[in-house]
């Protein structure tokens, strides 16, 4: 899985001009899913977002988490995270996961990281989306379970 988080004041995901999830301050999720990813890596990654001590205390220094500052979480699908480029100048997408395993993995994600007590929206998985953000810093992470060492369990 891959996720690009966006600390943000605030964040609104339209589908067809009408708002289907908007946070106020808190992170934008941008999430891709691979074809090998399963529960254990939604688990991991979820388990990592949330404890990430990315915004400011009283010093500002970051220090705190989500859940330390009453953050939100609006968690969009974006296959195209999965983008290779390497060849050509047209991005291939066999790197993402398929639509069945990529919803499936999308909402354990989005179940998880609420079962940590934040308040999460989601945008409409496989929907063409407007996304709308006011990104606070700027702050911006990549982060990649593969690079976080968080891999899918092995298949018995």
């Amino acid at each position: 899985m891959r996720a690009l988080l966006q600390r943000v004041s605030r964040a609104e995901v339209r589908v067809d001009g009408r708002p289907i999830g908007a946070i106020e301050r808190g992170l934008l999720i941008l999430l891709g899913v691979a074809p090998n990813d399963d529960e254990f890596v939604a688990a991991g990654l979820a388990a990592k977002v949330a404890g990430l001590r990315i915004f400011a205390d009283a010093e500002g220094l970051t220090n705190l988490s989500m859940g330390e500052v009453g953050g939100s979480a609006l968690v969009v699908s974006q296959f195209t995270l999965l983008a290779d480029t390497r060849r050509g100048r047209r991005p291939s997408f066999i790197g993402a996961a398929g639509p069945i395993v990529g919803e499936r993995l999308y909402e354990v994600f989005c179940e998880i990281l609420a079962s940590t007590g934040l308040a999460v929206q989601q945008g409409r998985f496989g929907a063409d989306m407007d996304v709308e953000l006011v990104n606070e810093g700027p702050f911006t992470i990549w982060l990649d379970t593969a690079e976080l060492g968080i891999e899918p369990r092995p298949q018995s």
